[in-house]
């Protein structure tokens, strides 16, 4: 059976979004093995204080298997292919990226894509979205992974769920892209940068 990850963003010694890290890590414990024990993340990382972003890599199964730390710079976006994969399925944030991995390599010259299944905006291949329609950030309401960021920003009313078709996509201004390291408001791009054509 494949393992499970969390990744963890630590800035300045303080992980902010650890409880929904635990809260995510302890779903999928007991929706893919049938655990009722709790893990406290807290437990078992180190929450290093020093200069920049620290990404820490935690991987578990029933138990939790490795902890890793590394620098973490962000990967330049600033070209979305739109890919279609209507059968597609990322519910647990896995080793396992096969099916990702495969989509992404039909990005082109994209730096890269964005996943429509069954005629719906999904998520990037390593990101949840938000776009901005002019006056509010609406996200997928049925996306790929419920990101810990995304849970945030829905509890915290910055972003409010909506299904999203591709032929909506031109009503909207910009499109944001985020996850556990990726801030909200950090990688912010014109609408005008998602390929379409090969839907």
């Amino acid at each position: 059976m494949n393992s499970f990850i969390e990744t963890i963003s630590i800035k300045e010694g303080m992980a902010p979004m650890l409880d929904l890290h635990c809260e995510r890590l302890n779903r999928t414990r007991a929706e893919v093995f049938g655990l009722s024990d709790r893990i406290e993340l807290g437990e078992h990382i180190t929450l290093a204080d020093g200069p920049g972003t620290i990404k820490c890599r935690v991987v578990y199964g029933e138990t939790i298997e490795s902890v890793s730390y590394s620098p973490y710079t962000m990967r330049p976006v600033g070209s979305l292919m739109a890919v279609r994969h209507d059968d597609i399925t990322y519910r647990h944030k896995s080793t396992d990226r096969t099916h990702l991995a495969r989509l992404t390599e039909l990005r082109g010259g994209c730096d890269d894509i964005i996943i429509i299944r069954r005629g719906l905006v999904t998520d990037t291949s390593i990101c949840n979205v938000a776009l901005f329609d002019g006056t509010r950030w609406l996200t997928p309401s049925k996306p790929l992974l419920q990101g810990v960021r995304r849970a945030s920003l829905l509890a915290d009313g910055l972003i409010s769920e909506c299904d999203i078709t591709t032929d909506e996509l031109c009503n909207f201004e910009k499109i944001a892209l985020f996850n556990g390291m990726i801030e909200f408001g950090e990688l912010v791009l014109d609408i005008g940068c998602i390929d379409t054509s090969g839907l």
